[in-house]
């Protein structure tokens, strides 16, 4: 088999230097082609269009940014007309409405569709233990399921396309509200001078714990947010697709909402591209403790 890989980026590269490790040969196009050169090391075919790299293969894989990225890169008129035959495994963050709509399209161009958004950041990617949630139908699954275990031991067939682009926005809304709210606690104990060791032990031995609260302390207290592995940018995407869909569905948004102005607040701070428990910056200098 010769995949397809568009889309290199923080996660892309990773996951598509993993297929190389596994023997399978990857046809690979970024949009900034800088970025293909250690694809291109490893034994990689680069090209400088689309639909060289689409033609080529049997399954093409989207590691791309946003909707707007897939329909540029896949369902130009060039692109879109070399897609049939070929199975397009979307793996970004996108929501349901849109990967729906995606998938109709290319189904109009005489190819197929599965969603298989991933839960994880570039350590699991670089491991092969992304969480990996299929939307496809089951004999789909079937097909490419030994293809997606490269990426992570388990994919789970969560129903059919659509509902995999919804669960990952619903995750990455717990991402940017645990954060925010894990940040905001920081904070407060911060101030009244208890010890951060005592709030941790208490806190880790709770049915509160989360571990991405220690993945982001030493971060939050070192005020160092470089070399994310997935920047302020991307949460406040995924947290204005997250809102946009849910709008539909009748739920109170008002606590994303929150969030959603930290980030938005946070970008304003040139923290777009580092680590988005940066919002601990924002929330910790909101202002000054009022006298007593």
């Amino acid at each position: 088999m010769k995949v397809a890989f568009l889309g290199t980026g923080l996660m892309g590269l990773p996951m598509a230097q993993r297929l190389l490790a596994a023997n399978i040969e990857v046809v690979a196009y970024n949009r900034t082609p800088e970025k293909l050169a250690p694809l291109q090391a490893a034994g990689a075919e680069v090209v400088t269009h689309p639909r060289y790299a689409i033609r080529e293969a049997e399954c093409v894989i989207l590691m791309l940014t946003n909707a707007a990225a897939i329909y540029h890169v896949l369902l130009s008129d060039t692109s879109w007309r070399t897609l049939e035959g070929r199975t397009i495994i979307q793996m970004g963050t996108i929501t349901s409405t849109q990967s729906q709509e995606i998938r109709n399209s290319v189904i109009g161009g005489g190819g197929e569709y599965i969603e298989a958004p991933v839960l994880g950041s570039i350590p699991e990617a670089k491991a092969g233990t992304l969480t990996v949630m299929v939307g496809a139908e089951p004999e789909q699954y079937e097909r490419r399921l030994d293809l997606l275990k490269n990426f992570g031991p388990e994919p789970l067939l969560i129903g059919p396309v659509g509902t995999a682009s919804a669960l990952k926005l619903a995750l990455n809304q717990l991402i940017a509200s645990l954060t925010t709210s894990f940040a905001l606690s920081l904070a407060f104990v911060q101030r009244q001078g208890i010890d951060v060791d005592k709030f941790m032990e208490v806190l880790r031995g709770s049915a509160l714990y989360a571990p991405t609260f220690d993945k982001k302390l030493q971060r939050m207290l070192d005020g160092d947010y470089s070399n994310p592995n997935f920047p302020t940018k991307h949460l406040l995407k995924d947290t204005d697709l997250f809102i946009s869909e849910a709008q539909y569905l009748g739920l109170d948004l008002s606590s994303i909402e929150t969030v959603q102005k930290i980030l938005q607040t946070t970008m304003k701070m040139s923290f777009a591209n580092e680590d988005y428990s940066a919002i601990f910056s924002i929330i910790k200098d909101w202002g000054e403790p009022s006298g007593g």
